[in-house]
């Protein structure tokens, strides 16, 4: 009979340990502004300092005179042993004017392997410097080490 509990026993810390392992777990990577947060936010009159009080500063910004601000976030899915897998992904862009003036606000999905406008908010035309977002993005497995490693 003590065999028969040990094995009980055995038997009823592994199954629960067992089952956590087959439980889905998320992370969540980078920042992406919430709605009800770019609401504040007005195209056409809100200036880049008042943003960074709004909303935060963003981990990347326009690489020739900081035109836009990208938030990127992502959500990850972790099932067991096996890899950890992008479900979802979303990248807002803020551009601004000369004077520093919001001009435009986009939120960009990734569906299927492609870029996606998920919403927009704009005075005059698309973002200023959309060549740079789908650059970063199109640029994605391109790069090699001799490239990086060139004198």
């Amino acid at each position: 009979m003590n065999i028969s509990r040990r094995r009980i026993m055995a038997f009823a810390l592994v199954l629960p340990a067992a089952l956590a392992a087959c439980q889905a777990t998320y992370q969540n990577h980078g920042y992406v502004p919430p709605e009800d947060q770019l609401a504040q936010v007005v195209v056409g009159k809100t200036n880049q300092s008042e943003l960074d009080g709004m909303i935060g500063r963003p981990s990347a910004q326009g690489l020739l005179t900081g035109s836009a601000w990208y938030y990127v976030g992502s959500r990850w899915e972790t099932y067991g042993p096996r890899q950890p897998r992008e479900i979802e992904r979303q990248v807002l862009a803020v551009s601004f004017d000369g004077n520093g003036t919001v001009t435009n606000i986009e939120r960009f999905g990734l569906e299927r392997g492609q870029v996606v406008t998920l919403s927009r908010r704009v005075t005059d035309s698309g973002v200023t410097n959309i060549g740079l977002l789908r650059q970063l993005m199109g640029n994605v497995g391109r790069v090699s080490a001799s490239d990086l490693l060139a004198d």
